[in-house]
């Protein structure tokens, strides 16, 4: 349970661990771009992508979208399409959440990394900007450093500490171990039972968007709808288990200082789920790390001012990726 409370955000998204049948999608889903499967170690794993309209732009670095904890590849309904215009896009649900399989394996943020770093190799091939909103953004960091080239550069939309960043030591054990008890079918199958009511969704949305008209029918909906998949509620506790342990993620002050490319961080000033006082303390860890503040934006800034986040990515990639390789060609 402390676990949920430490991510209140965690309740909203639980429902989204499961697929939407082909019957069900919604009408905007659809237009999420080319969706497919793809099988990666035996597991089938979701994704989508989109072609640039002018031919001209095929050869730009591409762009990869990767989801928050609980979320999906469908988070990103206001960023794909107007993004996909100047050039390819792709955004994959990790494996264990959205419409990817709900696989019986042992979670973390390196399993999720691996799953990228394959994904690119067997897709794109070549260096690629990936954008990633908070568990996404963690996932992108360990990726671009554990395989550097397959990164031109980051962008992080809020970046997560680790849990023994988070606390101190001698406390991890005693709050695992109360943690643990509650990461029990018996618990999470009446909870999961709960959150996804389309009233209790709404309600927490609200909670966490600080812009309320950006809590739709379609993004209710989008939570409210998704099937049960088989295995699905034992993959939820394991999720939650995986959480409690200090392999779960290596830690975000490790990891910063070895990147070596160009890295924008984008944080709503009204975040209350990472807060953004630690967000402020990024830049000093690396140079190439610039971070723009959103004013009024919450935790869902990429939804709730989709057409400034859109534009941030577009103008810094203009200015430092694009830039950078001008200079590199001279």
């Amino acid at each position: 349970m402390i676990a949920l409370i430490l991510y209140p955000s965690f309740f909203p998204l639980l429902s989204s661990f499961f697929p939407m049948p082909k019957r069900s999608l919604h009408p905007w889903h659809t237009q999420l771009g080319s969706q497919r499967d793809w099988i990666w170690r035996g597991w089938q794993i979701r994704y989508t992508h989109l072609r640039p309209i002018a031919p001209s732009e095929v050869d730009a670095a591409p762009l990869v979208f990767l989801h928050g904890f609980g979320a999906a590849l469908t988070q990103w309904r206001s960023n794909l399409i107007p993004l996909s215009q100047s050039r390819t896009v792709y955004a994959l649900d990790f494996l264990g959440f959205g419409a990817s399989e709900k696989a019986v394996t042992g979670y973390n943020v390196s399993l999720w990394a691996e799953q990228v770093y394959e994904f690119w190799q067997q897709f794109i091939g070549k260096p690629t900007i990936f954008v990633g909103h908070s568990l996404g953004a963690l996932v992108a960091l360990v990726a671009a450093v554990n395989h550097p080239g397959m990164a031109k550069g980051l962008v992080l939309i809020t970046l997560p500490s680790s849990r023994q960043e988070l606390l101190f030591q001698w406390l991890q054990p005693i709050v695992g171990g109360i943690e643990g008890l509650f990461a029990s079918p018996l618990i999470i199958n009446p909870l999961f039972r709960l959150i996804r009511q389309p009233s209790f969704i709404r309600s927490v949305l609200h909670k966490i968007y600080t812009e309320k008209t950006n809590v739709t029918d379609d993004l209710v909906t989008s939570f409210a709808l998704p099937a049960i998949d088989r295995g699905a509620a034992k993959v939820l506790v394991r999720l939650v288990k995986a959480r409690t342990r200090v392999d779960f993620s290596p830690d975000t002050r490790t990891l910063l200082p070895d990147l070596k490319m160009p890295v924008l961080v984008l944080w709503g000033d009204q975040d209350n789920i990472i807060p953004l006082t630690w967000g402020r303390q990024l830049p000093t860890l690396n140079p190439n790390l610039r971070l723009v503040e959103l004013p009024g934006a919450g935790h869902c800034s990429y939804d709730e001012c989709a057409d400034r986040v859109n534009d941030e990515i577009l103008t810094w990639i203009r200015a430092t990726i694009e830039t950078d390789t001008v200079e590199v060609l001279l």
